[in-house]
């Protein structure tokens, strides 16, 4: 079986955030995308400290298709530079991965 990951990025509104989940699945380089309620988000941009009200979005897809997953997400999103961070996925159940695999291949 192919490696698994998750990815995730935030982004400013419940709306954005639905249509990048919605996107990448629909264009098969995420099996699956889940949507965080409201996180606030501080960090230094542009050598200020900011605090912002974000949407998380956790993607699920192979290690092969997270080269397309990533530049969906930069081709889509708003921001100047739009979090994309992979965690690797170390177990799983073996039906679902089999599903991940079948979503996120090319058909």
């Amino acid at each position: 079986m192919p490696d698994f990951l998750t990815v995730l990025t935030t982004t400013d509104s419940p709306e954005k955030a639905e249509a990048l989940a919605r996107g990448a699945v629909e264009a098969r380089v995420a099996a699956c995308a889940q949507i965080s309620q409201l996180v606030t988000s501080v960090y230094r941009w542009q050598g200020m400290v900011e605090t912002a009200a974000e949407w998380q979005v956790l993607f699920k897809t192979t290690t092969a298709r997270y080269p397309e997953l990533e530049a969906y997400v930069r081709r889509n999103h708003d921001y100047d530079t739009p979090e994309v961070i992979a965690t690797p996925v170390t177990h799983g159940s073996e039906g679902y991965l089999a599903w991940v695999v079948a979503e996120t291949s090319p058909k």
